[in-house]
This record gives C-alpha cells, sequence and structure tokens, in this order.
C-alpha cells in the first residue's frame, strides 16, 4: 500500500492525469489514506502501551497526521507534505531501520565534523575575500558571498571557472583554490562517510550480537527441555515396587 501511496502521489504531479483522472485519483488517494489510520489503530489495539514506546510509531503517526490534515485555507501548503507518507517504508522494512538507527547514532560525531567544515569554510571566505575581493567582486565581494561561492567551489559546482576566472588576474590563485579543494572535499567529507560507515558498521555488530544471544537462550532451552524428556522417560520406564514384587 506504501507503494500504491507513492505510485499515486508521482501520477498526480501530471497535470493531465489529474485533468482526466482526478476524481478517481483522489478517491484512491483517500482509501490509501484511510487503510493507514486502520492500521494505526490496529497497532494501537494490538500493542496497547507498547505502541507508544516505540519511536517508529510515533513516526508513522506523525506522517500518516500531517496528511490528515485539511488540504484548504492556510493548511493548503501542506499538501505537498502527503509525499512523507512514502517515508514509512523506513520503519515497515528492517534493513532500511537498521540503516536509519544507524545514521542517527553517527550523529554526534558529524556534529563534530560539521564545526570542522564551518570553521575551515569560515576561515577560507575571510582570507579569499581580503585576497579576491578586487579581481571578483561577484564571487568574494563580500563574506557572505565568500562563503556562498566556497560552499559552491566545495560540492564541486563550476568551481574550475571559478578559480580560472580569477587566475587570469592572479596567477598564484590556484595555490588557494587547489589547498581549499582538498582540505573540504577530499579530506572533511570524507570524515562524513567515515563515521557514517563506522556507525553502520556497529549496528551490524549489535544486530549479530543480539541474535547470538538469542541463539544461546534458545539453545539453553531446547537443552533443559531434552533433560526433562530424559528424566521423564527414565521415570516411565522404571520398574515401580509392586511391579518388581
Amino acid at each position: 500500500m506504501i507503494l500504491v501511496n507513492a505510485l499515486l502521489l508521482g501520477v498526480e504531479t501530471s497535470p493531465w492525469m489529474r485533468s482526466e483522472y482526478g476524481a478517481v485519483l483522489h478517491a484512491a488517494d483517500t482509501a490509501v489514506l484511510w487503510v493507514f489510520v486502520v492500521e494505526l489503530g490496529l497497532r494501537m489495539f494490538a500493542h496497547r502501551r507498547d505502541f507508544f514506546r516505540d519511536p517508529w510509531s510515533w513516526f508513522d503517526m506523525a506522517v500518516v497526521g500531517i496528511a490528515l490534515l485539511p488540504a484548504t485555507g492556510p493548511f493548503a501548503v501542506l499538501r505537498i507534505l502527503r509525499v512523507l507518507r512514502v517515508l514509512r517504508l523506513l520503519s515497515v522494512i528492517p534493513s532500511l531501520r537498521h540503516v536509519v538507527t544507524g545514521l542517527f547514532r553517527a550523529l554526534p560525531g558529524m556534529a563534530s565534523i560539521s564545526f570542522l567544515v564551518a570553521l575551515l569554510l569560515y576561515v577560507a571566505a575571510v582570507m579569499s575575500t581580503n585576497l579576491f575581493r578586487e579581481t571578483s567582486p561577484q564571487n568574494f565581494g563580500d563574506l557572505f558571498t565568500s562563503l556562498f561561492t566556497l560552499f559552491q567551489i566545495m560540492t564541486g559546482d563550476s568551481w574550475g571557472e571559478i578559480a580560472r576566472g580569477v587566475m587570469h588576474e592572479q596567477p598564484l590563485a590556484w595555490i588557494f583554490f587547489v589547498m581549499f579543494i582538498l582540505a573540504s572535499t577530499f579530506i572533511a567529507l570524507n570524515l562524513f562517510i567515515a563515521v557514517a560507515v563506522q556507525a553502520l558498521e556497529h549496528e551490524g555488530d549489535e544486530r549479530r550480537a543480539a541474535g547470538g544471544e538469542v541463539d544461546t537462550l534458545v539453545l539453553t532451552e531446547v537443552r533443559a527441555l531434552r533433560a526433562e524428556i530424559a528424566e521423564l522417560r527414565a521415570e516411565v520406564g522404571r520398574p515401580t515396587v509392586k511391579d518388581s514384587s
């Protein structure tokens, strides 16, 4: 149903489909939404208080609740948030849940790296503003313009054109741009990937450890049951005093 909902939301972006089958699409979209509502109600009834202890249950409630808001008046802009219902795939597919959990665990490390990148951008923006203000005022005319330009360079978007425009007047400007690219793109951004991968590996290790504990408990229970069965068989097969006489 989540995939059907995603397909309907994509089809509704076509003006022709809305004009030809608008009523049908709206009815189907409403039906899917109420299926989600009924499903949440059944889960609340089945799990009782445990339903509200699961963060993913709150996530599902928020996504479906946004879709239930009226699409007219001041809430009309919230209609586009219906597409968030597609994100419910994150809560129903276990592998996606583990990936998202791992990324959330990586947030503290990513926050430190983000501060490092922000510090690097600020220092580079001050330097580039003082160095290239006269040469390229459209890119380095003031601090905020320099920050945006350096962020664009960090993403690799047309940084060669910006650098060559400055190098036309200042040939040694390549030193600054090469050093900034190395520090921001090849070092800082790769640190984000390293932290995310480490968090995902840690999440996978915990999953395997939890699975191992479950297997150990199951084996312990099976051995205990076998011992009890063996004792019962021994009791049944043991002759009584009357029989022996």
